[in-house]
């Protein structure tokens, strides 16, 4: 249980360290999303819907771009999802380890890292 409640203590102080960058990102793609969804005649919420599903790499293909200028702005909210899922999966791995590091015994902690020298 002290494991847990350190991982997400550690995990919510992370996202909040890296606001700034989230929400610069979050806010790329509501944009590029929008424009693309002008460009395609969408509503604003399924181009919402749109780009944060071909963000995180879902795509389900219930809406898709048509015009090549769409078609390039999809890839690059692809990649600015990409590097939005990438910084979740670091603070997730980087507070885990953290998090074990805190809750293990030192002596434990010992042996192990000697039988994986």
């Amino acid at each position: 249980m002290e494991f847990s409640i350190t991982f997400v203590q550690l995990f919510f102080w992370g996202v909040y360290l890296a606001a700034p960058i989230l929400l610069m990102l979050c806010t790329l793609i509501i944009i590029v999303g929008q424009v693309v969804g002008r460009l395609e005649g969408w509503g604003r919420f399924n181009a919402l819907y749109w780009s944060f599903i071909t963000a995180l790499t879902v795509g389900y293909g219930d809406i898709r771009p048509m015009s090549k200028l769409a078609k390039v702005l999809a890839i690059v909210i692809a990649f600015l999802g990409i590097m939005l899922t990438g910084i979740f999966v670091a603070i997730t791995v980087a507070t885990a380890s953290s998090a074990f590091h805190q809750s293990i015994d030192p002596i434990v902690l010992k042996g192990i890292e000697e039988r994986f020298k």
